[in-house]
């Protein structure tokens, strides 16, 4: 759990105050720092709705990928490249999902040296109770509005896409 600091002033406002003293404008540190300490934040507050069900929030996501597949599996390497993460995480996250019941391993009748991941009975339990939760949370981002949140995944998108998440005829399509 983050631990709420409750101090007398914003440490990430005042490090900017120093920082344009020092180094000039500061709003690009301020915005950096200010979404580190939200994620720690944020999943700090997952963590109290997952850690009971065993998972982490990376672990979530990969249920939920395999929720959203039309038979409930995928290839390791088709969730890597959706969650964007090293394929040694999504290995590392199927083997905790195995262990914890959530996840069958096999092999992919489609390809003889791939591994398909397939969510259980019990994870699909586990995704309806956190999802539930979660959403209670409003995915812990309850101080701002609807049209606030929506606003804040547009400029978090152009970071995103500038970066190259998505492909640019991708970009242009939706």
């Amino acid at each position: 759990m983050v631990r709420a600091l409750g101090l007398p002033f914003d440490p990430i406002e005042r490090a900017g105050e120093t920082w344009e003293q020092r180094f000039g404008p500061a709003s690009a540190m301020r915005a950096a720092t200010s979404i580190f300490r939200v994620q720690q934040i944020l999943l700090a507050r997952f963590d109290e709705v997952l850690k009971p069900h065993e998972l982490t929030f990376a672990r979530y996501e990969v249920l939920v990928l395999l929720t959203f597949s039309r038979l409930g599996e995928l290839p390791l390497k088709v969730i890597g490249s959706r969650l964007m993460v090293h394929p040694t995480s999504v290995t590392n996250a199927i083997d905790r999902l195995v262990a914890a019941g959530y996840v069958d391993r096999r092999p992919n009748p489609a390809d003889g040296r791939g591994v398909l991941a397939a969510i259980t009975e019990q994870g699909r339990a586990a995704v309806e109770t956190t999802t539930a939760a979660l959403m209670d949370l409003d995915f812990g981002l309850a101080d701002l509005g609807e049209q606030e949140r929506s606003e804040l995944f547009d400029l978090l998108r152009t970071v995103r896409l500038g970066a190259g998440d998505v492909a640019e005829d991708a970009q242009h399509a939706g």
